[in-house]
């Protein structure tokens, strides 16, 4: 059995993930690709009609049944709404699936290359899509997954940090002092912002989550998807303010943003800047996370990530 704190993968051999393809009586041929996945464990499994299926393997303790439940729905929701979206398949009106004490989901294979956010009419297809995403997204809010808010992006991250043994003790007072810092200017920020309409986003809408093809882009993973204002699935989009621009006057085509919601961009890629380096020593103890991020072992990595948080407190002032 794995532990979900400290080896949360163990016993997910090459073997599991085939027989796991096989127990949905699909049929898979033994050819197996890892994909690249830090949160999960994502494979592209051959099949023996010559087909091709993606399974991700859930990181066990970090969603719920319910959790994991509203990220199909949404996703199909989307799909059904024919928005170039990879939704889970349904096996026996199942999508979430168990397999030797893994929960994983199958979806079909979708190819494509990274966009190019250089192009005005990419940022504006692109602005299109995420303006009809968010039509669907604002029907109704997600019950059971949490919010992007200052607790899921600053304060539980920067708890773990500080827990983690990774911040040497010299670094601890000023890594905190400067969470606290953003933390409030980020407050300030949202207040100055006014209200803010919160809906179903995708969550992580950065460029390696969306596949370009000759028909278009798709979007894949919503495992970050939760409830928060727009501009988190734009911003992250836009290399600069002439991207920007393009980006939203697709948006502007399917929905609207409130007043003030441009003025949250510092305070969300501040947002974005904290969760990282909380989330790197959350995950420590995964052998994964040593391998991908060594320099978050380093005490000089600490002291930079310090000085980048400062410098986000400041762009927000």
């Amino acid at each position: 059995m794995c532990d979900p704190d400290h080896t949360p993968y163990t016993g997910l051999t090459p073997d599991c993930v085939l027989d796991a393809v096989d127990a949905t009586g699909l049929r898979s041929n033994g050819r197996l690709l890892a994909l690249n996945s830090y949160e999960n464990r994502v494979y592209q499994i051959g099949l023996e009609d010559g087909d091709f299926v993606v399974a991700k393997f859930y990181r066990p303790g970090r969603w719920s049944d319910a959790t994991i439940a509203e990220e199909h729905e949404f996703s199909q929701q989307l799909a059904d709404a024919e928005l170039p979206v990879v939704a889970p398949l349904r096996l026996d009106g199942r999508s979430l699936l168990q397999h030797a004490g893994f929960r994983y989901a199958l979806y079909p294979r979708r190819g494509g290359r990274a966009p190019e956010l250089e192009s005005d009419d990419h940022l504006a297809w692109m602005g299109r899509l995420l303006g009809r995403m968010h039509g669907i997204g604002a029907r109704h809010p997600f019950r059971h997954r949490p919010g992007f808010d200052r607790e899921a992006m600053i304060e539980a991250p920067a708890r773990a940090a500080l827990a983690s043994g990774l911040i040497p003790g010299h670094l601890q007072t000023p890594y905190r002092d400067a969470v606290a810092r953003l933390d409030a200017a980020v407050a300030e920020r949202f207040a100055a912002a006014g209200p803010q309409r919160t809906l179903r986003l995708h969550g992580d809408c950065h460029p390696g989550n969306i596949l370009w093809t000759d028909a278009g882009p798709h979007f894949v993973d919503l495992d970050d998807a939760r409830n928060g204002p727009a501009m988190q699935d734009l911003w992250m989009l836009a290399q600069d303010a002439h991207g920007l621009d393009a980006l939203l006057e697709g948006y502007a085509q399917f929905a609207d943003l409130e007043p003030g919601a441009l003025a949250l961009i510092p305070a969300l890629r501040a947002m974005r800047l904290a969760h990282h380096g909380g989330w790197i020593a959350q995950r420590w103890r995964d052998p994964a996370f040593p391998a991908a991020f060594p320099y978050a072992a380093q005490a000089r990595w600490w002291q930079e990530h310090i000085d980048d948080l400062g410098e986000a407190t400041a762009a927000m002032t």
